[in-house]
């Protein structure tokens, strides 16, 4: 198990330093060129000029020194200052992050409860119309993009009747809540029907072994073996795909941030990227790899946990 563990954080620390390497050269790759946005625009802009912004601002070293100049900066927490606010990014991390991170969250235990709750249902009634339904219903939620259901939210519960606000991520709890509600719904959408999908195969798939059947022919409650025998062994892949998911929407925010306006890291980044604030740029792409790779090993390190299969077929060893 340390073994294991030890090679997954190697593997981590190497994504990671891989990623960082990829997203600084994109960023700087980008069309346009810094020191002129530093500079003030090309309006009166002089060959002397344009040197001493380059010198001030280390753009005249090969990209491979700025780099490593960058990553160590970043190693230390130093995230720069913003081209455009003038405010160091990582401040502007702090403000804007929370709110990103209650919109995931609150998504995540939307797509969660009504997801996986769909799936077990649908398993259990197999083949009957709750089933059909099931299916149904969550092949339209998938077919439906994340933008398009936050535009149909808005104008239905926040213009038409009133619910709900449609911009703002409000303040306290039960603000935050209220605010939130119609975009976590939308970024929910999608993924609980990811999640029912992947719940219902699992459930079927975990019902047709051979324990089971045997469970059932000792007169065991349907109930308990629901529960006990065919629940417990579908967890693996549900809470596997259910960390993907998660991951997947903390580097996914961008649109649902946009459609309701709200100040998170998503609408951050685009403000970034239209003013060619790199160092603003290069941080939020950093945070959101990160988050994603971070999370992705946790649950590959928890998988073998919550699989009572995997566990019998590690413990020999």
């Amino acid at each position: 198990m340390i073994a294991a563990i030890g090679r997954r954080l190697t593997g981590l620390f190497a994504t990671l330093l891989a990623a960082s390497f990829v997203i600084f050269a994109a960023v700087y790759a980008a069309p346009g060129d810094p020191a002129v946005f530093l500079a003030g625009g090309r309006d009166k802009l002089t060959p002397e000029r344009l040197a001493a912004v380059r010198e001030q601002y280390h753009l005249d070293e090969p990209l491979v020194v700025q780099y490593g100049r960058w990553l160590w900066d970043c190693l230390h927490l130093d995230l720069g200052r913003s081209f455009q606010y003038g405010d160091q990014v990582a401040d502007l991390l702090a403000a804007r992050f929370p709110t990103t991170l209650a919109l995931v969250a609150y998504a995540t235990v939307l797509f969660v409860v009504l997801g996986v709750g769909a799936g077990i249902l649908a398993a259990v009634r197999r083949g009957g119309w709750v089933d059909s339904a099931v299916v149904g219903g969550t092949t339209l939620a998938a077919s439906v993009p994340s933008f398009v259901g936050g535009i149909a939210l808005v104008a239905l519960f926040g213009v038409r009747l009133g619910w709900f606000p449609v911009t703002g991520s409000g303040e306290g709890f039960a603000g935050t809540v209220h605010h939130l509600t119609l975009p976590a719904v939308a970024m929910a959408l999608g993924a609980l029907a990811v999640i029912s999908r992947v719940t219902r195969q699992a459930m079927v798939d975990a019902g047709a072994a051979d324990h089971v059947a045997v469970a059932r022919a000792s007169g065991i409650p349907e109930r308990e073996i629901v529960r006990r025998h065919v629940l417990r062994n579908a967890l693996g892949p549900i809470i596997t795909m259910c960390g993907l998911v998660t991951a997947g929407m903390l580097a996914g925010t961008v649109a649902i941030e946009t459609v309701f306006g709200l100040s998170g890291i998503g609408s951050l980044l685009v403000g970034a990227i239209n003013s060619h604030d790199f160092p603003v740029a290069q941080a939020v792409l950093l945070l959101m790899v990160t988050g994603y790779v971070v999370v992705t090993t946790v649950v590959d390190l928890v998988h073998p946990l919550l699989d009572p299969r995997l566990k019998a077929v590690r413990s020999p060893a």
